[in-house]
């Protein structure tokens, strides 16, 4: 209970705390987040920005990477969380904006109904769902499958006749793609609409025997310009995203009813299953720089234009 109250007090010193440093007047930050991972890590923030009458900061949460990516193009998205493969993309179109932090690692499976597959080997002439080919899903799979010995090409038929997360999750559910490589919270869904659907193998868990740590998947951005004015804003709204993340896997019954309320998930029994394999942690870019390079690294070798064409450069990283 005293730490609920104290996370409390540290969320009201942000919401009024973010002012802007060259005049008197309260500055509004708008944060652009997922439906998923990124938005289930920041619920407790997001359910105190909502009870905070006068808040400086809102957050918006989208459906797509697509949209969050206009928003940032737009510059209407004042921080943001996309895709670490999108997020290098952008800054090497030099779109004004610094990763600031990791706050999921890895919440992608290979998941379905097929009863027959455990291992790797067993792959061999199965055939793979994905939501879209050049996508952070698609290129893990074909790394992971190369590293374990097995040919994309050749030895397993990768199908992406299900162009979204939501149309491949559906179809998993359904039954009409026996495996497929879905994220949480979609792969929760999915078992909870067809109870013969399993987790068949953790991507994020064979990633990390593969590099040897863990997989920064997703990046939190912020505008270069507000961290040069004010980078105490920055760091408040660091400090409450990660205090959120530690409480949702702390209190994760309490999290659940929240996930619900803001309509990220449907069913508290779905988050509750969701939380676990969402792999919730925000750490600071600049205490993860490796193993961000390693993640952008693996995609540059595959194909450089997933990242932009280059690596970026440690401007990059606040």
């Amino acid at each position: 209970m005293f730490r609920r109250f104290l996370f409390g007090l540290a969320l009201v010193y942000l919401f009024f705390g973010c002012r802007n440093t060259t005049s008197n007047s309260t500055s509004a930050y708008t944060i652009a987040t997922l439906k998923g991972p990124s938005s289930m890590g920041m619920i407790r923030l997001i359910d105190s920005l909502k009870n905070t009458k006068g808040a400086t900061v809102r957050v918006e949460i989208l459906n797509e990477p697509i949209q969050v990516r206009k928003m940032m193009l737009e510059g209407s998205a004042d921080f943001a969380i996309l895709p670490t493969n999108m997020a290098s993309i952008m800054y090497n179109k030099g779109i004004d904006y610094r990763l600031i932090g990791v706050p999921d690692w890895g919440s992608l499976f290979l998941f379905g109904s097929d009863s027959t597959v455990t291992t790797w080997s067993q792959m061999k002439g199965k055939r793979v769902y994905l939501m879209a080919k050049g996508m952070t899903p698609d290129v893990l799979v074909r790394y992971l499958l190369k590293k374990n010995g097995i040919e994309p090409e050749k030895d397993v038929i990768l199908d992406y006749s299900f162009p979204t997360h939501i149309d491949l999750a559906n179809a998993v559910a359904a039954g009409q793609a026996p495996l497929g490589v879905i994220s949480e919270p979609m792969a929760s869904l999915a078992m909870a609409r067809n109870k013969s659907v399993k987790p068949v193998i953790d991507l994020n868990v064979e990633w990390e025997k593969c590099q040897g740590r863990p997989m920064a998947l997703t990046a939190f951005m912020a505008k270069k310009s507000i961290i040069n004015r004010s980078r105490s804003t920055v760091e408040k709204i660091i400090s409450g995203y990660r205090s959120s993340a530690n409480w949702v896997n702390q209190y994760p019954d309490s999290a659940a009813v929240l996930i619900v309320k803001y309509g990220i998930l449907p069913d508290i029994k779905v988050a509750l299953s969701s939380i676990p394999r969402s792999n919730l942690k925000f750490i600071i870019a600049r205490d993860a720089k490796s193993d961000i390079k390693d993640f952008l690294s693996v995609f540059y070798q595959m194909n450089p234009d997933i990242i932009g064409g280059k690596m970026p450069d440690e401007d990059f990283y606040y």
